[in-house]
């Protein structure tokens, strides 16, 4: 593996790869199989035994992410929420979860529709009040989990502020980094214990290819996510690990256009007479701008959220007129992309919890893509007419 000492462009395109030794291919194969032919009965090469456990072009991402990110370990699965899981599965019955009250729909789903039958609790608390979160602990907390910039309200929460907290009272902080990536916020070095990330967004970066990441640095709890990986099984496969690879290559490049576009569209739309509000972390009349500064380097994300005066029919006006701007699920691609929560990214959280944290019906959720920006904004401006 490349030296991790390397600065973060070189390892986004070189760590954990090296050319491949039998034909020196640049690029590492799809390690298309599903075993490995074993020497003598147990008698492996490294730990190749069964494609579920181990694969090469799944472990030369797996080792590519956790440079990115600062961290010792890996865990490629087939898709964000299969990472997710994996994670709460750290969990015990009668475990409680302290859950930002602003995160991704299908994240509280899962805590909600899912880990709830089996005996796990949790309370949302909005983490960018740290008094708020305090107040969300339980004497059963074992985990805090949160987004920033958050999904899709775009709170930034101060990661070391929640990790300390969370670390004085027993338990774990999970950072689902997928809005800001390892390119503008390493959480572990903030003091989170493991850092998620749905890949189909910006690590992907293509609207490709599905899948799903966590890296932490301890030992111990390395042990357990790989059990788990293994032992539930939803692993990423190689030829997803491959494209995957294939995007970390330019993720630097693109995550800095996606901040330079989103920067200068929140600026115009602020401007427009339909839009009650911008929220964009960059922005200085954003509420959690000097923690952006200080936690985000490089960049304020491709993310952008506006509120129209008039609610949902103006919202969904707008949303018909795009044409640049695809209306789709998802984020993160080269593509621009637009959105509508609470119809769409975020319909599995109750109405009155949506309208409690302010995912009202006139909110627009806005994926910047590396287009020119100058024919996004005219997009935008004959779609607001």
């Amino acid at each position: 593996m490349h030296d991790d000492n390397k600065r973060f462009s070189t390892r986004c395109i070189h760590a954990g790869q090296e050319p491949d030794p039998s034909t020196g291919a640049i690029m590492t194969p799809v390690y298309q199989t599903s075993t490995f032919v074993q020497q003598s009965p147990g008698v492996i090469i490294e730990d190749y035994d069964y494609a579920r456990s181990a694969n090469p072009t799944r472990k030369a991402l797996e080792r590519n992410l956790a440079s990115l990110e600062g961290g010792r370990h890996g865990f490629n699965f087939a898709s964000g929420l299969a990472a997710q899981a994996a994670c709460i599965h750290l969990l015990s019955s009668g475990d409680h979860v302290v859950l930002s009250d602003d995160v991704y729909g299908g994240t509280y789903r899962q805590f909600d529709k899912v880990f709830r039958q089996f005996g796990i609790t949790y309370t949302r608390a909005d983490l960018t009040d740290l008094k708020s979160a305090e107040e969300a602990f339980k004497s059963n907390t074992k985990m805090v989990w949160l987004e920033t910039p958050t999904n899709p309200l775009l709170k930034v929460i101060d990661i070391a502020a929640v990790a300390r907290l969370a670390k004085s009272k027993g338990a774990l902080t999970i950072v689902d980094n997928t809005f800001a990536t390892p390119v503008l916020t390493n959480p572990l070095a903030l003091g989170a214990d493991v850092v998620s990330h749905s890949c189909t967004k910006y690590i992907g970066g293509h609207s490709d290819v599905i899948g799903g990441a966590l890296i932490c640095t301890d030992d111990a709890l390395a042990d357990r996510l790989r059990f788990t990986q293994n032992a539930v099984g939803a692993i990423a496969a190689p030829w997803d690990s491959f494209l995957l690879l294939r995007s970390t290559k330019t993720l630097h490049v693109r995550v800095q256009r996606h901040c330079e576009n989103a920067a200068k569209i929140a600026d115009f739309l602020a401007e427009q007479k339909q839009i009650e509000r911008v929220v964009y972390p960059g922005r200085t009349d954003h509420p959690q701008h000097e923690i952006a500064k200080k936690q985000m380097t490089g960049g304020f994300g491709g993310m952008i959220t506006a509120y129209f005066k008039g609610g949902l029919e103006p919202a969904r006006t707008f949303l018909e007129r795009v044409k640049l701007f695809s209306l789709a699920e998802s984020l993160g691609g080269v593509e621009s992309l637009i959105e509508h929560p609470a119809i769409m990214t975020h319909a599995s959280v109750d109405k009155h919890l949506r309208e409690q944290i302010g995912l009202t019906d006139g909110l627009v959720r806005f994926s910047v893509g590396i287009e020119d920006v100058e024919d996004l904004i005219s997009d935008i401006q004959e779609a607001l007419g």
